[in-house]
């Protein structure tokens, strides 16, 4: 699967000075450089050199300054990797290529160039948000068979995290977690059931949410404990 691929990429990226992280806005791995000016990275992913991840390369060169291909490196150096056709057209485009073997070793067989198609602010913008937003690095790049853990997703465990033991008003919530009011408000995935205006309750759905994504639940310190939670709702 193209997820054995993520870590020996994300250490590459890494090794050159990038803080990557997996699955970031339909990106297998984006790579950021918090520099002056910040350089933002994109790399996908697959098993073997395809059209598709040419298109998904194109796709993604118009939200950032450098765009990599990452395939698994084929038995006896015999896959389409190393066809000179193939690394003529990532020079055209500005690809970079990378071969990852089975031992996590990453070669580099074609640097990325100064081809700069016209760019996508928007699209940077919300990819660059949605890594900077994101807590830790929570989701593997490449996998698709399971909910990302999203930024938005993080704040809205958080929130029910809070309100485990007990309701909680969304004011209170709101030092740290920024958008616990809107996120309340919203209630994208069913979680929380009003009570009152203003506090809000954990669903059903809510609970199992807890249980499902239990690995990625803050520590109780990050929402100011349970007893805190609980005087929050008292009148």
């Amino acid at each position: 699967m193209e997820t054995s691929l993520y870590l020996p990429v994300k250490r590459f990226l890494e090794g050159l000075g990038f803080e990557a992280k997996g699955e970031i806005c339909g990106c297998d791995v984006v790579a950021v450089d918090r520099g002056a000016p910040i350089a933002l990275v994109i790399c996908e992913l697959k098993l073997s050199f395809t059209l598709d991840l040419v298109l998904q390369a194109v796709d993604r060169s118009t939200a950032c300054d450098e765009v990599w291909l990452a395939v698994r490196a084929s038995a006896r150096g015999r896959g389409r990797e190393s066809d000179p056709r193939v690394k003529r057209l990532c020079r055209m485009l500005g690809f970079g290529l990378l071969s990852v073997f089975t031992s996590g070793r990453v070669e580099v067989l074609v640097e990325p160039v100064a081809w700069r198609p016209r760019h996508n602010a928007k699209r940077r913008s919300r990819i660059l948000d949605e890594h900077q937003r994101r807590r830790g690095d929570p989701a593997t790049g490449g996998g698709t068979r399971r909910p990302i853990m999203t930024a938005y997703r993080q704040q809205a465990l958080q929130c029910a995290g809070a309100m485990a033991h007990a309701p909680a008003r969304a004011r209170d919530l709101k030092e740290a977690i920024p958008d616990a009011p809107k996120i309340l408000l919203r209630n994208v995935y069913g979680w929380f059931i009003r009570v009152e205006r203003g506090v809000y309750a954990l669903s059903d759905a809510g609970q199992a949410a807890l249980v499902t994504w239990r690995a990625h639940l803050p520590e109780p310190s990050a929402t100011g404990g349970e007893e805190r939670q609980k005087r929050s709702v008292l009148p």
